[in-house]
């Protein structure tokens, strides 16, 4: 991921509700939730919500697709794994014994 891209992200996660949005969607697995479920279970009107969900998805963290009438929206993971890859690539100097998995970057032996 470059610099850019993470600021998008970033940014988009910088406002409350969409951050609130975007772990409704973690937690409701890759099933997703309509986008009037997600309003109603926020308390947000529902064009805001609208305009939260498009911020999200164009950051790449969240996924629509269309069932009938109705736009379900779902947590992009492989996006979330590509901003988490991003913030601990160079974790802890690359000492695995601190990090574990989440080394991205092979060091050079």
């Amino acid at each position: 991921m470059e610099l850019n891209t993470a600021c998008e992200c970033f940014s988009a996660l910088s406002q409350a509700s969409r951050l609130e949005v975007l772990k409704r969607l973690v937690q409701a697995g890759p099933r997703g939730e309509a986008a009037g479920g997600i309003a109603e279970g926020l308390g947000v009107p529902a064009p805001t919500m609208s305009f939260h969900l498009k911020e999200l998805e164009r950051a790449g963290m969240i996924a629509s697709r269309r069932e009938g009438r109705r736009v379900i929206y779902a947590a992009d993971y492989g996006g979330i794994r590509n901003l988490v890859d991003f913030l601990l690539a160079d974790c802890c100097a690359g000492d695995r014994r601190l990090c574990g998995p989440y080394i991205i970057k092979e060091q050079a032996s």
